[in-house]
């Protein structure tokens, strides 16, 4: 089982340098397929049962989402502790 979670981080290292000249929305495309697959592997690995595995599946696919948007803007949103957000560069 260890084998086959080293060859996917190492396929998922690899995928990622494969994203440096993407458009905007093939890296979205990306972030939510990369995002959901996070998610379920997350899932898996703690032994959920499969409502709990789509949720995280969406979940997942919602943060590679945003993860992937503020890549292509370099804009990230940050929490005034209020509620509310501001956008700023990304450091």
């Amino acid at each position: 089982m260890l084998h086959h979670k080293v060859i996917s981080a190492g396929i998922f290292i690899l995928a990622l340098a494969g994203c440096e000249n993407m458009t905007p929305e093939s890296r979205t495309v990306a972030g939510v397929a990369g995002g959901a697959a996070a998610g379920l592997l997350t899932a898996e690995a703690l032994g959920a049962d499969s409502n709990w595995r789509l949720i995280s599946a969406l979940a997942g696919a919602a943060a590679g989402t945003v993860v992937a948007q503020n890549t292509a803007t370099g804009n990230c949103a940050y929490a005034r502790g209020d509620g509310t957000y501001y956008r700023a560069p990304c450091p």
